[in-house]
């Protein structure tokens, strides 16, 4: 009886596991689907050195170019619709840096490969390229090689890119504008999670963007910065961790510039940021040219080249909000040039700054020091 009594009561706390693991278990929805699963419309796949392309029973191309696939295999989606068409890429090619994989509105893209980038070419040439389209998304994507840019959209609307791996020889990561009517705003875009390496300019560019969600940027040895926001608004940032982005340069980790975060003529709060490490490089922070309406939670920052923080012309910036380190580098600067008004409602908080300093000249408007910790570091503030 007893053997029983116990093998019921095991059976019964493993029964209580199960249960308790299925609640606290993510939705499947919620998951990451694996490239290449689930329903799709057209496919270009690869096998030995032949590409082919199909809808259902229909190839609609078959040859050795993986531009050439995987654009047709884009064409075969139905014309003029009014809802996502799905195209899966399996396997790896290369394609031109002059040339162009371009999504029209209502696509999606899955790439279970890479695509090495060679030659040269010039304008806003892309592996991926979108413009005036709505209802668009990059689920996977690998890029190697010299793009111009790995992925370029401009004005659009409705964005979704998510896992995105880009280890790179030159060009720009992700650039992301309204260039081309500056009239409309880009809107509502989504960036999962990319990284980005071996870039000569920045890792992820944003201008002129209405709503923007990015999960995580991650920068590795990129010229210039890790994530730029460019007269961007209301924008949600979880994490920027770069190393070495902007080495020898003033770009940052993390830069806003040309009015990023004004609305209207304000800079209500509507950048908000997680967190931002940055080891090595130019600058950790920069906001400059009068950009603000921001906050930044967490920072991390340690050995940059130039300024650890630099706020120059900014207005209503809140700097560790929750906590934050300075290790090394630069010092953290509030500066101002004369063209535009000088800072204004900028709080510097909760930093441990180590073998540093924190210096503000001009004297800003209600400039806030608070809660900083000096560990061999001088402080000369107003």
């Amino acid at each position: 009886m007893r053997r029983r009594a116990a093998l019921l009561a095991s059976a019964a706390t493993t029964a209580l596991l199960t249960a308790l693991a299925t609640l606290t278990a993510p939705p499947a929805h919620a998951r990451a689907a694996a490239c290449g699963d689930g329903a799709y419309h057209a496919e270009a796949v690869r096998n030995g050195s032949t590409w082919t392309a199909r809808r259902g029973s229909s190839t609609v191309y078959t040859g050795t170019d993986m531009r050439a696939a995987v654009q047709a295999a884009i064409g075969a989606l139905t014309a003029n619709r009014t809802s996502k068409e799905r195209v899966v890429v399996r396997g790896s090619g290369s394609v031109s840096a002059g040339s162009r994989i371009s999504l029209p509105s209502y696509t999606v893209l899955d790439v279970c490969g890479t695509i090495d980038v060679t030659g040269t070419g010039s304008g806003d040439q892309a592996p991926v390229y979108s413009r005036g389209t709505r209802d668009i998304e990059v689920q996977h994507l690998g890029v190697t090689g010299a793009p111009l840019y790995g992925i370029f959209l401009r004005n659009v609307q409705n964005v979704v890119l998510g896992q995105i791996d880009m280890r790179l020889s030159r060009g720009l990561g992700v650039r992301i504008d309204n260039r081309g009517d500056t009239s409309q705003w880009t809107r509502n875009v989504r960036i999962d999670d990319v990284y980005v390496s071996g870039a000569s300019s920045h890792a992820v560019e944003t201008y002129g963007v209405d709503g923007l969600t990015v999960g995580t940027v991650t920068a590795r040895d990129v010229g210039e910065s890790g994530l730029l926001l460019n007269q961007t608004i209301n924008a949600t940032v979880s994490k920027v961790d770069a190393e070495n982005a902007g080495t020898g340069t003033g770009y940052a980790a993390f830069r806003m510039a040309n009015r990023n975060g004004r609305i209207g003529s304000g800079y209500a709060t509507n950048i908000r940021v997680g967190e931002v490490i940055a080891r090595g490089g130019g600058r950790g922070v920069f906001c400059v040219s009068e950009s603000g309406g921001a906050t930044i939670d967490r920072i991390t920052l340690s050995n940059t080249g130039n300024n650890a923080i630099l706020i120059e012309n900014c207005y209503n910036v809140n700097l560790a909000a929750q906590s934050g380190t300075v290790t090394g580098g630069g010092e953290i600067r509030l500066a101002a040039r004369s063209e535009f008004a000088n800072n204004r409602d900028v709080t510097v908080q909760n930093l441990t700054v180590t073998n540093s300093a924190i210096r503000e000249s001009p004297c800003g408007e209600n400039t806030i020091f608070r809660n900083n910790r000096l560990v061999n570091s001088t402080q000369s503030i107003c």
